[in-house]
């Protein structure tokens, strides 16, 4: 196995480590939220904050590792993801929601640093073999469509009369293996000149029409799907569904995350990252036709498949549209750039879903998402007419 390949297992593996708590999370946070906040709008409001401290670590975790390098930045995540795990499990002993939510929070900053395992997999690529690469990290999820969920469902009452207990604690273990793994990690760090050269300015890099839309794209793909994914548990459970329905659904709708992911690159580089972001905006406008069309089971399930294919499209073709507009030396301020716009929409949109929710109903948090799928769709075909224009011989 050559270096590049033996790092990005590496990365693929630990994502799917990274994904698997993630999705206990995402599974269990609302049901948690609802049990111990006193005000039930507050409900997804854990979920909220695994995003406020992805967003706020995400330009102080890229600068730390353009100084000391992708493998201790990643190796301090984890640490971080193990101290959160902690403080949840203390936080459901007592019962305590705001501890809870600061635990969260600190599982949010693991997901910060974990989310340049993709760039980091650019970073060793050969230029044909980096859509690929970055498909592949982000392919590791799919682990954690069926690890996930049943963690979920075995462990929930593991600890009883504290349910949900030994979810968390197991969190902590798949933290802790992650770290081992993320220690075999040989990433180049930037030599003295790249770190020197500070490229161009931000500002100038940021109004290139190829970086716009790749931010836009991967930030209402990630956003929406924060937005449905959120409220998702807590909605079927308000229309009746059982517990394990609820699980059932958000392990297909990670499969539909992360199973795409093991032939997108493929299909990046056959048909062109635009045609591929346009497929994953009309898989999101599709999502919430079947979203707002009924409350049923079927509704859930094919909506919330479509919720994740689309995501990974708009996500992975985004990133790879991001890693052809910048040098060596610009990658940490686009990447964290990037990375904190994308994460500040996914904290607005969580917090958003609890409160659409609660407020009203389960087909105005998927009708809120609509306009910003459309957005998604025209700057893709914006930015397509511009390549068109710029290739277009003079007459």
């Amino acid at each position: 196995m050559t270096s590049a390949k033996r790092n990005v297992a590496i990365l693929a593996t630990s994502q799917a480590l990274l994904m698997t708590g993630t999705s206990i999370l995402i599974t269990l946070g609302g049901l948690v939220g609802y049990a111990l906040a006193d005000d039930k709008s507050l409900a997804t409001l854990p979920v909220s904050t695994v995003m406020i401290g992805t967003m706020l670590a995400t330009i102080p975790a890229s600068m730390w590792m353009r100084r000391v390098g992708r493998r201790a930045g990643f190796l301090l995540g984890g640490a971080l993801g193990i101290v959160g795990g902690i403080i949840c499990s203390y936080a459901l002993y007592d019962a305590n929601f705001w501890l809870f939510c600061f635990g969260t929070m600190f599982m949010g900053m693991y997901n910060a640093f974990a989310q340049y395992y993709r760039f980091a997999a650019a970073d060793v690529a050969e230029p044909e073999f980096k859509s690929k690469a970055i498909s592949l990290v982000l392919a590791g999820g799919i682990v954690a469509a069926f690890l996930g969920p049943a963690s979920s469902r075995w462990t929930k009452d593991l600890l009883e009369p504290v349910t949900f207990l030994g979810s968390y604690l197991s969190i902590i273990v798949i933290t802790a293996v992650a770290l081992l793994l993320l220690s075999m990690l040989d990433i180049p760090r930037l030599t003295d000149e790249q770190k020197k050269d500070k490229g161009r300015p931000l500002g100038e890099i940021l109004m290139q029409p190829a970086v716009i839309v790749s931010m836009v794209g991967t930030m209402i793909g990630y956003g929406v799907m924060s937005l449905v994914m959120t409220a998702t548990p807590l909605a079927m459970v308000a229309h009746g569904h059982p517990f394990d329905d609820a699980t059932t659904v958000i392990q297909w709708h990670i499969v539909g995350m992360f199973g795409p992911a093991f032939f997108t690159g493929h299909l990046i580089v056959r048909f062109g990252v635009l045609k591929i972001m346009m497929i994953g905006a009309v898989s999101l406008l599709a999502c919430i036709s079947l979203t707002v069309a009924g409350d049923e089971f079927i509704n859930f399930w094919s909506g919330l498949i479509l919720l994740g294919i689309g995501w990974n499209f708009l996500f992975v073709g985004g990133t790879s549209l991001l890693t052809e507009c910048y040098s060596p030396s610009e990658k940490s301020k686009v990447e964290a750039t990037n990375t904190f716009l994308v994460f500040g929409t996914v904290a607005l949109a969580s917090v958003g879903s609890g409160t659409l929710l609660h407020l009203f109903d389960w087909r105005t948090v998927n009708m809120g998402a609509l306009p910003f799928v459309v957005f998604a769709g025209l700057s893709i075909v914006w930015l397509a007419w511009v390549r068109r224009r710029e290739v277009k011989p003079a007459v």
